[in-house]
């Protein structure tokens, strides 16, 4: 596969959540350069930021706060640093969770993280596990080459509800339609993971690491 040419430097914040060797695979498998890291000093000078997450909303928030990079990352994103949220990351860029009781998000976006509704028989698998399909709300740089429709794999318990609509680039139907892509100014986030995702999640990541947004 052919190198992405004059890609910014990528840090994937390490916060103590997940194995985040396999985001830094996937930049590397597109020709970007990115490192897992949390020295601050390397994540105050990347050009560009991934906040992944795994887990439960309330346990990333407070270990990304105990760390202070709840706080960086919100000094990095009014500088105009580009952001990408992946998975929980996403849910973290909102205000709020109901996972567990109310827990306080960075506030980055204006909405609140929901649960799927899976408790009767009848109801939703929960949490969703696999692969299904964004719907493309327009044209939007991140998404580029990529075609509408395209699948992309999945694990959650929770979706975003955004007060916006206009932040929501791409959408998928679990019970309903629910943001699986945003994006607003430097900020964007991904409901699915996309270095689990084959060559769609691998262009999305190539996208953002070349000045998507």
């Amino acid at each position: 596969m052919a190198k992405v040419a004059s890609v910014a430097s990528v840090a994937i914040i390490d916060y103590g959540v997940g194995n985040l060797r396999s985001v830094e695979k996937a930049f590397a498998a597109m020709g970007c350069e990115a490192v897992v890291t949390s020295d601050e000093s390397l994540l105050r000078s990347a050009d560009r930021l991934v906040l992944p997450g795994v887990g439960a909303f309330a346990a990333c928030m407070s270990e990304l706060s105990s760390r202070g990079f709840d706080e960086l990352v919100r000094e990095r994103v009014k500088e105009g640093t580009p952001l990408l949220g992946v998975c929980v990351g996403m849910q973290m860029l909102f205000e709020e969770s109901e996972e567990f009781g109310e827990t306080f998000g960075l506030g980055l976006l204006r909405g609140r993280v929901r649960r799927f509704p899976g408790d009767l028989p009848g109801d939703l698998v929960v949490p969703q596990v696999g692969w299904n399909q964004v719907r493309q709300r327009g044209v939007h740089p991140l998404l580029a080459d990529i075609q509408d429709n395209a699948f992309f794999y999945f694990v959650h318990s929770y979706f975003c509800e955004a007060d916006d609509r206009a932040v929501v680039v791409g959408e998928t139907d679990y019970g309903g339609l629910y943001p699986s892509v945003i994006a607003r100014e430097n900020i964007c986030g991904v409901q699915f993971h996309p270095e689990k995702s084959q060559a769609a999640g691998l262009r999305l990541l190539a996208n953002f690491a070349r000045g998507a947004i």
